[in-house]
């Protein structure tokens, strides 16, 4: 781990226990650069970051932590495109109504392609691939998948706003009984999501139109999707706040707020409700009845863009990831070269439990200054002459705490059910031992 990083002091927690608190504001873009984890380069150009091993790290943790999330919700993953031929835009209404904020379209062949703004056009196109019955609705469609927003330059900053964006997107085609319900589940997915990120939200907004031109013109058709999403949000019992002009242009949102050190807010989640695109792609289901009915169509994203997640994760915990994000979970620490082995074989047997672990050996200090130097690491496995001898390990805590030494065979299985189970707590007595 760098050696430079924001200044930490000792404080005592509601248990009686010293934890660390941050002495300064977090920087995200600060903490990136100190951390390893994300750079920019003008080669590549503005707004496209690139990112480090560590900070592939924790992105792909955080993907993989989405993903398994959404299996277990009955969602099906697809993967679609980057690009799409102008008329696939034209269809959906993006080029007519959020035509500014994309790329210009590329002269291919004779077919002009455009870097897609986002991901629903392609999903009701996967939808409307084959027929579909009311049998197979819900039909939960998602992606992890890169979208590109054309931002000016003066608002790029860091990794909350970028012009190459990679989104945990979603979409359910059900029927209208099912909307309500499946924009509720959608909400309760972000809840557990931000437990497990050790994140809260600032508010919740029932995002509305506004004046001006850059809405689909249907009043009907936003009549009832307002009121379903009241209605979700109502029956949620969450306090929320409705803000005229920051709804998309296809339909009203439930927008997840959250807000970084300085009070500056911005949207991680979204719910939304569209009667719109089921409607330009002409997307049909059998109904019991043997007729075609019109599916209604949820957006929804559970941690927003990958960027401004980790970006906010940042900005809240400063370097002390959540130990299941975090890019080295165990610190192995011989004090001497002679249990460098036994250091060796830990590590190995971490990463055979799927833990990320490095050997910090005594060719990078005294074993004082390589504690300080992984103190922003979970696990901190200390290996003495004692423990190589019983195959102990005498483990610290990112914390402050100090757990005597024990059989690794044992503190290896509680460190792995803790990271596993996406807990926030670093030592729970009720994880096997």
């Amino acid at each position: 781990m760098p050696r430079g990083f924001v200044s930490r002091s000792l404080a005592p927690s509601r248990d009686g226990r010293e934890e660390r608190e941050e002495t300064a504001m977090h920087d995200h873009r600060k903490l990136g650069r100190e951390l390893g984890l994300f750079g920019t380069d003008p080669l590549i150009g503005a707004g496209l970051p690139y990112w480090l091993p560590d900070g592939a790290a924790v992105r792909h943790a955080l993907e993989e932590y989405v993903r398994t999330a959404e299996r277990r919700a009955g969602y099906r993953h697809v993967h679609s495109p980057v690009l799409g031929k102008r008329e696939l835009y034209e269809i959906s209404g993006h080029l007519s109504h959020y035509g500014g904020d994309m790329f210009p379209a590329m002269d291919v062949g004779g077919e002009q392609f455009v870097l897609r703004p986002s991901l629903c056009p392609h999903h009701a196109v996967i939808y409307r691939s084959r027929s579909r019955s009311h049998r197979e609705l819900p039909l939960r469609m998602a992606e992890l998948g890169a979208m590109y927003r054309s931002e000016p330059s003066g608002v790029l900053g860091g990794l909350t706003r970028v012009r190459a964006i990679h989104l945990n997107d979603a979409h359910v085609f059900c029927t209208p009984d099912q909307a309500a319900g499946e924009a509720g589940a959608a909400l309760e997915m972000i809840r557990r999501a931000y437990e497990a990120l050790g994140i809260s939200a600032a508010r919740y907004r029932l995002s509305l139109p506004g004046p001006g031109g850059k809405y689909v013109a249907d009043p009907e058709m936003w009549r009832r999707a307002t009121a379903l999403l009241t209605a979700v949000l109502d029956g949620s019992g969450l306090p929320y706040e409705a803000a005229e002009g920051e709804a998309a242009f296809y339909g009203p949102k439930i927008d997840v707020q959250i807000a970084d050190g300085a009070g500056r807010e911005s949207t991680l989640s979204t719910v939304q409700v569209d009667f719109h695109q089921p409607e330009r792609f002409g997307l049909r289901y059998v109904g019991a009845d043997g007729g075609a009915h019109r599916p209604v169509m949820i957006h929804r994203s559970v941690i927003g863009s990958v960027e401004r997640a980790v970006a906010h994760l940042l900005d809240t915990h400063g370097g002390a990831l959540p130990a299941w994000l975090a890019p080295v979970q165990v610190a192995v620490l011989p004090v001497t070269a002679a249990e460098l082995p036994n250091a060796e074989d830990l590590a190995r047997r971490c990463a055979d439990l799927g833990l990320r672990a490095e050997v910090t050996g005594p060719e990078d200090g005294g074993l004082g200054a390589r504690v300080r130097r992984v103190r922003l690491v979970p696990y901190q496995a200390v290996i003495g002459p004692a423990e190589a001898g019983g195959d102990h390990v005498a483990l610290r805590l990112r914390d402050g705490r100090r757990i005597p030494s024990r059989p690794a065979r044992d503190v290896l299985a509680r460190i792995a059910a803790l990271t596993g189970s996406h807990s926030t707590d670093l030592w729970s007595t009720t994880a096997p031992c």
